[in-house]
């Protein structure tokens, strides 16, 4: 058997052939918490940290918490990392001059005695949430916390800007360091968090994770959670719901509890684990309790509840309430109003064992009941929980929050929570293989949340927490205090996430990537790929959108080989890794469609998608062996071990499996054959005649016939105009296997008006007869930019022509949101409905060169019915008439309902997807249309009144605050399917 790192020596090789004064909350960029208050090199206006090889002493008092004692001991050994120097940590509540004293108010004889003596002032954190004061007093640099946890944010927040990142441990990121380390004298204050509960819930975590921890730490035990509570806490998060598929955290391992308590992190389960009981518990002793069903089994199912209470009551948590069905389904057999009352009883029992166990009223313990799925059904017809409770909102398991903050909740008690997903598991379709969310999508979503008072709980649904880092990251940090990033800001934010883990060279370089991957895995996730998605013969979009990868895999490649060689772990399963697989999956759908048409129109060339599409599907296991087997020296093993190629519905595939592909044989002959631009269809079989697109003097168009060989050998082609205007690029050639020509025309040798022409390309005795149909037409002369055309046209939402704020909002533009350059989204977004005489206006100038209908196609993201009495509604106007309200739910499909034509709203772009082949029908999402949840974005339509030719004005009007717009397409052409919409051209 070959060694492991002959192994890993050789994956690297064939990777290598296969390349194609008190402070301000938060900075500017919003990444840091706090301003960078330490300094490489000293002077009298600063404490030393290290200075002249000898590190400064770190006091804690012995009787603070045993999480602040042992974090105390983490900036201790993290001063060693960085510097070399060690740091000894000393328990004792006497302390000498030029230390560092580290305690909790209340906690600390030590802070005490400080405050006693007026040497420090609390008064900005007294009483206050995980609030903290970093202060260099006379000779002494002071950390100290309002409660237990601030103080650890407060050591960790050290740690981090003398450069021992966060993700030191779960990301490999190198520590920078440094000989010497000072702080700048100051006083530096980090307000409480604006979401008070801020975590993570470990899901979805089979064969990846579980895999993993089973193999480097025995299980699910405390040796791995110690390891997860510290990142928490390194981020400034405090809460977790632990994994829970084949795994009990209270149970696997004693420990686990008691050490997440210690450590200071709130313990919760699961949206459909009520009463701090994991599912597993219950099924281990099914038979012993019997079903799970409240109505007939109340009793036994009370007794659950209290025993698992009873064990975790000493410790922090927040007990989960409410009932789902056995294994996070729907609860109960009969009617939503049957279930409610169901509902209300368990509740009331819940309670009840509450008060019971913890001997006081249940309103002083922390509590959530979880509005998910069905149960959102419940909540609309009614049912509610006492106001001490956090209402938990779901978003529609894709990132889109199905309910802003309810005006009537705003001052309930338990507040309002959020359970959000960067990975999924389950209907629609699964997203858990690697990161495929934006940081610009999170912002505006979080926002949404944020905004309309969803502020008490934030847990996010991340997997296996590996490879979703980014996203963690930047919702840990912007859960603290949103306000600090605006949507013009999320780029900063990525740049300086790049700067501190990779150093600031190739930051800028670094940020463009991450950002270019997953918004492009978010144009269609791997989970959802089909073949036909992008059009392979409508604007060249699947070749611009395999050009946009190997664009951005290029740059990850070339930009590895000058990333440190201590960084390289880092960067292959932050950057090089996701982007590099993520382009792999891409291609293969796109080879695979690509395939199918030509097999179809007997190319030869067909073939070569094939092969392509094989050497990818090699590729991809060697780049998940590297990440298992040699990356880190093999401490993530197993960790990148989900099949992610071949979904045909949402469960993960039993294998890796690519769809299926058609092999041609050439036949014995060479043999012509012609395809054009714009058609499926080829000569012979479509006949003798094909038309190419019709050309138009305003967008100056270029078109292609592809000539190609149907057999073995070459052949000579001839291709010839029979109008002057017509220009072909090439007139005869040999063709082996294919040859593109381009078809322009030249307009100064036409008259205005609709001109008809020929192209005929022969080889022999075969013919090929290619129709060609030009417009000619009066160009305007206006000044500023327009877009138009006689067929379909494309406006990006940001290049309005005029914007005019509203009586309350204001459009604003969101660079990066969506599938394109940026989106445009309302701010505030907490305005009011607004009449159209109040409302904030985007017009677009657009020229329309022959009379003749209008349909107006809006494109948004899309956003979930978040007010169901009062809609989404947006407004078109075209000039002066009379503006159309357009509810924008029109195209939206229920994303928790069986993909039928009765649940998706039609509209002209969302045509069903074709199957490749008949076997390929069989699969699901073969014989499903589009969606709006696939595609990351709605398209609505509304025909308007005929138009006269000349330059007009489209109006778009915000009606509801909470819609985002990205595209306009004016007069969709349906026989020419395209994914994007036609590329836009601005005149």
């Amino acid at each position: 058997m070959m060694s492991k790192i002959k192994i890993c020596y050789l994956i690297i090789a064939l990777l290598l052939i296969d390349t194609s004064v008190f402070s301000n909350v938060s900075q500017k960029n919003g990444y840091d918490f706090l301003p960078q208050y330490i300094l490489k090199s000293g002077s009298k206006e600063t404490f030393s940290i290290v200075e002249n090889g000898k590190a400064a002493k770190i006091y804690v008092d012995p009787s603070d918490w045993k999480g602040v004692i042992r974090a105390a001991k983490d900036l201790g050994d993290d001063i060693k990392k960085v510097t070399t120097v060690s740091a000894s940590v000393v328990e004792e509540s006497n302390f000498n001059p030029k230390s560092i004293l580290i305690g909790t108010i209340g906690k600390s004889a030590i802070i005490d005695k400080l405050i006693a003596e007026k040497k420090i002032d609390v008064s900005p954190i007294l009483n206050k949430w995980e609030s903290f004061i970093i202060q260099t007093v006379e000779d002494n640099l002071v950390i100290v916390g309002s409660d237990k946890r601030a103080t650890i944010f407060g050591i960790y927040d050290i740690s981090e800007k003398i450069g021992v990142s966060p993700w030191y441990w779960w990301a490999d990121v190198p520590v920078k360091t440094s000989k010497e380390l000072f702080v700048k004298n100051g006083t530096y204050l980090q307000e409480s968090p604006k979401v008070k509960y801020r975590g993570i819930f470990i899901n979805d975590e089979w064969p990846s994770f579980g895999d993993w921890t089973h193999r480097k730490f025995g299980g699910f035990n405390s040796k791995m959670y110690t390891h997860m509570f510290e990142l928490l806490l390194r981020l400034k998060a405090n809460y977790l719901w632990p994994a829970m598929w084949n795994a009990a955290f209270n149970e696997d391992d004693p420990m686990n509890p008691v050490l997440a308590d210690e450590y200071g992190i709130v313990m919760g389960t699961s949206h459909h684990e009520p009463m701090m009981r994991a599912h597993k518990e219950y099924t281990k002793r099914r038979k012993e309790i019997g079903p799970w069903d409240y109505i007939n089994n109340k009793e036994n199912i009370n007794e659950f509840f209290k025993e698992g209470l009873e064990r975790n009551k000493y410790f922090d948590n927040i007990i989960t309430i409410g009932m789902r069905g056995d294994g996070d389904s729907p609860m109960g057999k009969g009617n939503d109003e049957e279930n409610i009352g169901t509902l209300k009883d368990v509740i009331k029992g819940q309670r009840k064992i509450i008060s019971e166990v913890y001997g006081r009223n249940p309103s002083e313990i922390p509590q959530l009941w979880a509005i998910f799925t069905e149960v959102q059904r419940y909540y609309d017809a009614g049912l509610t929980v006492p106001d001490d409770v956090t209402l938990l909102f779901c978003d529609n398991n894709w990132g889109q929050i199905r309910r802003t903050g309810p005006t009537k909740e705003k001052k309930r008690k338990g507040g309002l929570g959020l359970y959000y997903h960067i990975d999924m598991n389950g209907g629609p379709a699964s997203d858990r293989w690697v990161n495929t969310t934006t940081i610009p999508k999170l912002r505006e979503q979080l926002n949404l949340a944020y905004q309309t008072g969803i502020d008490q709980i934030w847990i996010i649904n991340v997997g296996d927490l590996k490879p979703k880092e980014l996203p963690i990251d930047f919702i840990m940090r912007y859960a603290w205090n949103p306000d600090a990033i605006s949507a013009r800001d999320v780029s900063n934010y990525t740049v300086e996430w790049a700067k501190q883990i990779f150093g600031e060279e190739h930051a800028v370089e670094i940020a463009d990537i991450v950002s270019k991957y997953s918004k492009y895995n978010l144009m269609r996730k791997a989970e959802v790929q089909h073949p036909m998605v992008f059009s392979h013969v409508n604007y060249h979009e699947s070749d611009r959108m395999l050009q946009l990868w190997h664009d951005v895999v290029n740059k990850a490649e070339i930009l590895e080989h000058k990333i440190s060689p201590e960084a390289k772990d880092a960067y292959y399963q932050l950057v090089l890794y996701p982007t590099k697989a993520s382009a792999g999956v891409a291609e293969m759908y796109i080879a695979a469609g690509k395939n199918n048409i030509y097999a179809k129109q007997g190319r030869i060339s067909a073939n070569d998608f094939t092969d392509r599409a094989g050497v990818l599907f090699e590729l991809d296991k060697k780049l998940s062996d590297y990440y298992n087997q040699c990356m880190s020296k093999g401490k993530w093993c197993n960790m990148m071990s989900d099949n992610h190629i071949g979904y045909v519905s949402w469960p993960i595939p039993k294998v890796n499996q690519l769809p299926p592909f058609e092999a041609i044989t050439p036949l014995s002959t060479p043999t012509m054959g012609v395809a054009v631009e714009g058609s499926e269809l080829s000569w012979p079989d479509a006949g003798s005649v094909l038309t190419l697109p019709t050309f138009e003097v305003l967008e100056n168009n270029s078109y292609y016939i592809d000539v190609y060989n149907k057999g073995r050998g070459r052949f000579e082609f001839r291709a010839v105009a029979n109008k002057p205007w017509i220009k072909i690029n090439q007139s005869e050639g040999y063709v082996d296997k294919e040859m593109r020509l381009n078809v322009t025309v030249d307009w100064n040798q036409l008259s205005q008006g609709s001109h008809q022409g020929e192209v005929t390309v022969s080889a022999g005795n075969d013919r090929a007869i290619i129709k060609i149909n030009a417009k000619k037409y009066a160009i305007p002369s206006v000044k500023g930019h327009y877009f138009g055309g006689a067929g379909e046209f494309s406006i990006p939402a940001y290049q309005y022509n005029r914007i005019s704020a509203g009586k309350n909002a204001q459009w604003k533009f969101a660079p990066d949101l969506g599938r394109e350059e940026g989106c445009m989204l309302i701010e505030p977004v907490t305005a009011p409905s607004a009449k159209i005489t109040d409302a904030p206006c985007l017009e677009y100038d657009i020229y329309l060169p022959e009379d003749g209908d209008l349909t107006v196609a809006l494109g948004i993201l899309p956003t979930q019915d978040i007010n169901p009495a009062r809609g989404l509604r947006m407004a078109i106007a075209v000039d002066d008439e009379m503006p159309h309200v357009v509810d924008m739910r029109k195209g939206m499909h229920n994303e928790f309902r069986e993909y039928t034509p009765q649940n998706i709203a039609r509209s002209k772009f969302l045509k069903p997807l074709p199957p490749i082949n008949k076997n390929f029908a069989l699969a699901a999402y073969g014989k499903k249309r589009r969606s709006d949840t696939f595609d990351g974005l709605r398209w609505v339509d509304e025909t308007m009144e005929s138009r006269k030719a000349g330059m007009h004005t489209i109006k778009i009007y915000m009606v509801d605050p909470e819609l985002v717009l990205e595209k306009i397409v004016v007069n969709p052409d349906n026989s020419h399917y395209s994914y994007m919409g036609k590329p836009s051209k601005c005149f």
